[in-house]
C-alpha cells in the first residue's frame, strides 16, 4: 500500500516544521566541495558541553574542521545484560585503537506491547550512551526500525507479528507503530548528540540493508518518511543507510530528504569469505554503481558492517561443528590485516567491524539462524577476553589516531614489487607528500621483494596470506621516516622526546630508515637493535619479538628533540598503550590493559588489568615523577629511555577456585499433559482470521500463538471434546523456527515427540520450518476408545428408553517449543509466519474440539519480555531465586531418565571472588550426544540460553557478572525437555573459568 502525499505528511507529523527550524544551514551541514587540510585528528570525544560541527568530503569525515578516520567496532548492549560490563567492553575497545562503537537498538528488547517502551535497567540506552561518552568513544547509532542482527524477527517486537500493515513499506498502519518506536528512541538519542556537546552520537542509521523496494515508490516514500521523522525528532547528525551489498542503493539523491542536501552518507556492508582474494571496493576497484565506495563519489568510503567473523547455526554446519573457535581461526589476525588494509587502501575511512564483541543472545532473543552464543569469532570473545586477532586492529587504530596523513590519501602512480606475487597499493597524501604502501600476499608462502619504483631497495617480507602497511616520507615528530619494512604504529611526543613505534610479526627483521642531515648519536637501549648511518640516512634494524620491546634513542643529528624508536612484535604491541590526557599524551608499556590515565600534580594515576606478572613503563609529559596502579603507589626509577620504570613487577591475577555444583533438587514440570489439569483460565483459541503470513487451513480455528499474545518461548495447547469417537491417529501440523519441537499427550498418555531437522549448510538461514506430525494412538488408548463405545452401547440397550449416551471427555495436550520468529530481510512480512500449531486432524472420526492456549505469563518487569516462555515452571516462578523448592526431591547428576516431558532441576552455589579480580565464569553441559534432550538455563531468574544435547555445537554458556554474583549466593535452575526416545540427562553440569584479570570495572548486581 502506497502513501498519498497528504497521508504521508500527516504521518510525518512535525517533520516539515523540523526542517523549517533547522534548515540546510545546520551546524552539521557538509558541502561536498569543502575540504580540510591534513592535520591533527580531533581530540578524544566527550560530552564537553560545546557544539560541534560534523561534515565530510570525498576523503573522510570532518569534525570541527579536522579530518577523522572512523575506526569502529560493533557491540550490542542488549547482548550483554549487565550494564556495568558495558564500560568494560568500551574501555577495552578504546584501549585497543577503536575510536567509535556501532550499536543496534532492538525494538523487541524495549517494547512488550504497543505503546509501551522500557528504557530502564538492562535496557537503559541513555546509560550506554553516557558510558560511551565517558570512555571517549564516538557512537554510530542504528535503531532500525528493522535491524536484522540475527535477533528474533529482525528486531521487530513480537506483538508486531499480529498487527495489520505491511512492514518495511510506506503502509500507514506500520508507520504509526514506527512512529511510536522512533519517538521513544530519539527522545533519548537527541540528548546525547555530539553536535550539541551532550554526548558522542556522531552518525545515525535509518533502516537496515533495505533492498526490497529500491527504485519503487513505496520504498522511496518509506525512506523519505524515516528521514523526515528522524530530523523532526531533533536528530541533526549525518544520516546513512547500509546497502546490503555493492548495489548503489540509497545513494545521495535517490529519495526525498525534504530539500536537505549534504547530510546523507552512502554505506555498504561487506562479508567476503576469508579464503578469497580481498576485493577492491573503492578507488582501486572497477568503479560505478556496483563498485562499493565509488557509487557515491562525493561522500567518503563507508562500510557500516565489515565481517569480523560470522554467525553459526544450530548443529554448527558453518564451521563443521567446531563452533566459533573455528570462526576465529579462519578470520584471524592475518585475515584482519589483508582485508582491513585493503579497505583502507581503497579509501574506506569509515570502517566498522561487525562484530567486535558479539556477546550472548540470551533468552528468546536469537533469530532462528543462530543459537545462544553470538561470539561470532570476534576480536573480543563472548567472555570479554581479548584475542590475538586484535593485533592488527590495535596497530592500525593507534596509527590512525596518531598519524593524520592517512585521513586524506589518493591513489598514486603504480608501484610494482620485484616479485609479482606481492600486490602493491600505492597512495599519497597531497598535503604532506607522505607515501603509503599496502603490500598484500595472497599466496600460501611468504614473499620477499624490493620496491625499486618506490626507492625501497631492501627486501620487504609479507607472510603467507597476510598484508602489511609501510610508509615513506612520513613526518614522525621532528624527523622524517624515509621508509620502513614494518608498519608504523604510534607517533607521539611525550615530555622532551618524540616516540615512534613500529610493529610486525614475530621473528621479522625490521628496518627503519630515518632522515638525518647530520650524523646522529644513536643509543641502543636493548641488545637486539643495530644501526648504520650513510648519506643522511640512519638505518636501524631489529629482530621483532626476540626480547619483548626493543628501544633505540636517536639524538645529536641537529634536531633539538631526541627520538625514541620502539620495535614490537604483535604480542608486544598488544601491551603498548597510548593515552591522551589534557597535559599531553602518554605511552604505557607492560600491563594486559590500560583503562585510564589521569595526571594530578606530579603523579600519573593508571588503572587497568594484569593477567600475569608484568613490568610497567610510562613515558609521559614533563614533571611526572610518581605512578599509581589501580590506586596503589608504584616505586619507579627514571630509565635510559626517559620513562618511569617500575622497580618491581605488577602482580598477576590469582585465579579463583569455583565450587562443584551439588545439592540438586528436581520436580516434574508438565502437569498440563494430565487430563484433569485445570485450564479454565487459559485463553480460548477460537479466532477465525489472522494477520499472519501463514494461511489458516479451511475448517480450522486460528491456533497461531502470536494471535493470542504469546510471542516468546514455549506454548501449550489443550483441545477438549466429548464423545465415543473411534480415532486411529492424530496429525498435528505446526510451524516453528529452527530446531522447533512438538510433544503430544492424549488423555494423559504420551503420543510422542516430533522435531524439526538439524539444518545443513543449505538450510542454515531458513527462518520458518513447517511439518505435520502424525501420531498413531497406542494400543492401550485405542482399546480405551473402543471400550468406551461398547460400554455406552450396552447401557443404551439395557435402559431402552434412554436417549442420551454418557459421553466420555477427552483431552489432547500439545507442547510446542516454537523457537523464534523468522527475520524479514526481504521485506516480505516473513516475521509474521505462524508459530505453534497450525492445524489438527484425526484419522477415523473427527471430533469437534474446543481449544485453549497458554504461553508466557506477563513480561518480567526486570528481565524483559524475552526472558520467559510458557513452561509451567516459568509461570509458577520455579526459575526465580526466591522460589521455595524445599519440597522438591533430591537428585544427583549425572542423571538418566526416560520420559516425555519437562523436568526441573535447581541448585544453589556461592562464589567468593576477590573484589579486585574480574573473573568470567561459564556453565558447561556435557553428555552422551546420543541422548535427545534440551535444557533451558536460568541463572538467578535470567534465561541464559538453550542447550540441545544431541545437536550442539554449544556446550559452554557465559554467565555475565552482575547477573552472576561473584561474591555471594546464586541459584541455577535447569528446565529439561526430553522427548522420551532416549534416556535424558542432565549429564555433567559444571562451572568453568573462562578468563580472569586483576583489575576490571566495578560491577553492580543486576
Amino acid at each position: 500500500m502506497e502513501l498519498s502525499r497528504r497521508t504521508f505528511h500527516a504521518l510525518a507529523g512535525t517533520a516539515a516544521l523540523g526542517f523549517a527550524l533547522t534548515g540546510s544551514g545546520s551546524p552539521t551541514s557538509a558541502n561536498p566541495a569543502r575540504t580540510a587540510p591534513t592535520g591533527p585528528p580531533p581530540p578524544v570525544p566527550s560530552a564537553d558541553g560545546r557544539p560541534h560541527e560534523i561534515g565530510f568530503d570525498h576523503h573522510s569525515l570532518i569534525v570541527d574542521g579536522r579530518r577523522l578516520v572512523l575506526w569502529s567496532g560493533e557491540m550490542h548492549p542488549f547482548r550483554l545484560p549487565s550494564p556495568s560490563l558495558w564500560r568494560d567492553v568500551l574501555e577495552k575497545m578504546r584501549a585497543h585503537g577503536y575510536n567509535a562503537v556501532s550499536v543496534y537498538v532492538a525494538w523487541n528488547h524495549h517494547s512488550p506491547a504497543p505503546g509501551r517502551y522500557d528504557f530502564t535497567g538492562v535496557r537503559d540506552l541513555d546509560l550506554f550512551l553516557r558510558t560511551a561518552a565517558e570512555t571517549g568513544m564516538y557512537v554510530i547509532l542504528r535503531p532500525g526500525p528493522y535491524i536484522n542482527a540475527e535477533v528474533d524477527a529482525g528486531g521487530f517486537p513480537g506483538w508486531l507479528t499480529a498487527t495489520a500493515g505491511r512492514a518495511r513499506t510506506s503502509d500507514p498502519t506500520y508507520l504509526r507503530y514506527v512512529d511510536e518506536w522512533l519517538t521513544a528512541v530519539n527522545a533519548i538519542v537527541a540528548k546525547r548528540l555530539f553536535t550539541r556537546g551532550t554526548g558522542t552520537v556522531l552518525l545515525y542509521q535509518i533502516e537496515n540493508e533495505y533492498d526490497a523496494h529500491v527504485d519503487e515508490p513505496t520504498g522511496r516514500a518509506y525512506m523519505s518518511y524515516l528521514y523526515e521523522k528522524v530530523r523532526a525528532d531533533g536528530i541533526d547528525v549525518p544520516l546513512f543507510h547500509n546497502d546490503k551489498g555493492r548495489n548503489g542503493a540509497w545513494t545521495p539523491g535517490s529519495f526525498g530528504t525534504g530539500g536537505e542536501k549534504g547530510r546523507w552518507l552512502y554505506g555498504f556492508d561487506g562479508y567476503p569469505e576469508p579464503d578469497r582474494v580481498p576485493p577492491d571496493w573503492g578507488v582501486f576497484g572497477a568503479g560505478g554503481k556496483k563498485g562499493g565506495a565509488t557509487a557515491s563519489p562525493r561522500t567518503p568510503g563507508f562500510v557500516p558492517e565489515f565481517g569480523g567473523g560470522w554467525f553459526d547455526p544450530w548443529g554448527g554446519s558453518t564451521f563443521d561443528g567446531k563452533g566459533y573457535a573455528e570462526a576465529r581461526r579462519t578470520r584471524d589476525a592475518a585475515y584482519e590485516r589483508r582485508f582491513h588494509l585493503t579497505n583502507l587502501a581503497n579509501g574506506i575511512t569509515l570502517h566498522n567491524v561487525y562484530m567486535t564483541y558479539g556477546g550472548t543472545s540470551w533468552g528468546w532473543l536469537p533469530a532462528p539462524a543462530v543459537y545462544t552464543s553470538y561470539d561470532y569469532g570476534a576480536a573480543f570473545d563472548e567472555a570479554r577476553n581479548a584475542t590475538p586477532k586484535l593485533a592488527p586492529m590495535h596497530q592500525i587504530g593507534q596509527l590512525l589516531r596518531s598519524v593524520p596523513d592517512l585521513a586524506k590519501l589518493r591513489r598514486a602512480k603504480t608501484v610494482r614489487a620485484t616479485d609479482e606475487r606481492m600486490k602493491v597499493y600505492h597512495l599519497t597524501n597531497p598535503d604532506t607528500g607522505a607515501h603509503v604502501y599496502v603490500l598484500r600476499n595472497d599466496t600460501g608462502e611468504a614473499v620477499s621483494a624490493t620496491l625499486p619504483d618506490a626507492g625501497i631497495d631492501v627486501p620487504v617480507t609479507v607472510p603467507a596470506r597476510d598484508a602489511k602497511l609501510i610508509a615513506a616520507g612520513l613526518k614522525l615528530g621532528k624527523r622524517t621516516l624515509v621508509h620502513s619494512t614494518v608498519q608504523p604504529m604510534v607517533s607521539l611526543t611525550a615530555g622532551r622526546q618524540d616516540i615512534a613505534v613500529f610493529a610486525g610479526r614475530r621473528g621479522e627483521m625490521a628496518q627503519v630508515v630515518l632522515g638525518c642531515a647530520d650524523e646522529p648519536t644513536p643509543m641502543r637501549l636493548d641488545a637486539e637493535p643495530a644501526w648504520a648511518y650513510n648519506l643522511g640516512k640512519l638505518n636501524i634494524t631489529a629482530p621483532l619479538g626476540a626480547g619483548g620491546l626493543s628501544r633505540v634513542r636517536v639524538e645529536g643529528d641537529g634536531v633539538d628533540t631526541p627520538m625514541l624508536v620502539l620495535f614490537a612484535d604483535d604480542a608486544t604491541a598488544l601491551r603498548l598503550w597510548p593515552y591522551e590526557t589534557p597535559s599531553g599524551p602518554l605511552l604505557v608499556y607492560g600491563p594486559a590493559l590500560l583503562r585510564s590515565a589521569e595526571l594530578r600534580g606530579s603523579t600519573v594515576h593508571l588503572t587497568g588489568d594484569t593477567i600475569g606478572q608484568t613490568g610497567l613503563e610510562v613515558w609521559g609529559p614533563r614533571g611526572i615523577t610518581h605512578v599509581t596502579w589501580n590506586g596503589r603507589p608504584v616505586a619507579t626509577r627514571i630509565s635510559a629511555s626517559g620513562s618511569l620504570l617500575a622497580l618491581r613487577p605488577l602482580p598477576g591475577v590469582v585465579r579463583p577456585a569455583l565450587p562443584a555444583l551439588e545439592g540438586w533438587r528436581r520436580r516434574a514440570g508438565n502437569p498440563e499433559s494430565e487430563p484433569d489439569f485445570d485450564d479454565s483460565d487459559w485463553t480460548t483459541a477460537d479466532k477465525e482470521t489472522t494477520f499472519s503470513s501463514t494461511s489458516v487451513p479451511e475448517g480450522q480455528p486460528v491456533l497461531f500463538a502470536d494471535d493470542y499474545g504469546f510471542h516468546y518461548g514455549d506454548v501449550w495447547y489443550r483441545g477438549e471434546w466429548s464423545g465415543d469417537d473411534d480415532i486411529a491417529s492424530v496429525s498435528l501440523a505446526y510451524s516453528t523456527g529452527t530446531q522447533g519441537l512438538l510433544m503430544a499427550w492424549l488423555d494423559g498418555e504420551p503420543l510422542g515427540t516430533h522435531r524439526m531437522p538439524v539444518p545443513d549448510r543449505d538450510r542454515a538461514r531458513q527462518g520458518t520450518w513447517t511439518a505435520k506430525a502424525r501420531f498413531e494412538l497406542p494400543k492401550k488408548l485405542r482399546e480405551k476408545f473402543r471400550g468406551d463405545s461398547r460400554e455406552e452401547s450396552r447401557e443404551e440397550t439395557r435402559e431402552g428408553s434412554r436417549t442420551e449416551s454418557r459421553e466420555q471427555r477427552h483431552v489432547l495436550s500439545v507442547l510446542v517449543r516454537r523457537m523464534q520468529h523468522d527475520m524479514d530481510g526481504e521485506a516480505l512480512d516473513t516475521h509474521k509466519a505462524a508459530r505453534g500449531l497450525t492445524a489438527v486432524t484425526f484419522e477415523g472420526d473427527s471430533p469437534e474440539v474446543k481449544w485453549r492456549i497458554q504461553g508466557a505469563a506477563a513480561p518480567d518487569p526486570v528481565r524483559g519480555p524475552m526472558n520467559n516462555g510458557g513452561l509451567h515452571g516459568e509461570r509458577e516462578g520455579w526459575h526465580l531465586p526466591e522460589y521455595d523448592d524445599g519440597d522438591w526431591k533430591d537428585a544427583r547428576l549425572p542423571r538418566s531418565e526416560r520420559r516425555q516431558g519437562v523436568t526441573w532441576y535447581r541448585t544453589d552455589f556461592r562464589l567468593d571472588v576477590d573484589p579486585g579480580v574480574d573473573a568470567s565464569v561459564g556453565l558447561v553441559l556435557d553428555d552422551d550426544p546420543g541422548r535427545a534432550y534440551r535444557v533451558q538455563i536460568f541463572l538467578n531468574g535470567w534465561n541464559m540460553g538453550q542447550y540441545i544435547n544431541d545437536v550442539g555445537p554449544q556446550h559452554t554458556f557465559v554467565l555475565p557478572n552482575g547477573i552472576l554474583r561473584t561474591r555471594g549466593a546464586n541459584t541455577l535452575a535447569l528446565a529439561v525437555l526430553s522427548d522420551g526416545t532416549t534416556p535424558s540427562g542432565p549429564g555433567d553440569v559444571r562451572l568453568t573459568l573462562l578468563g580472569a584479570a586483576a583489575g576490571g570495572v566495578p560491577v553492580e548486581p543486576v
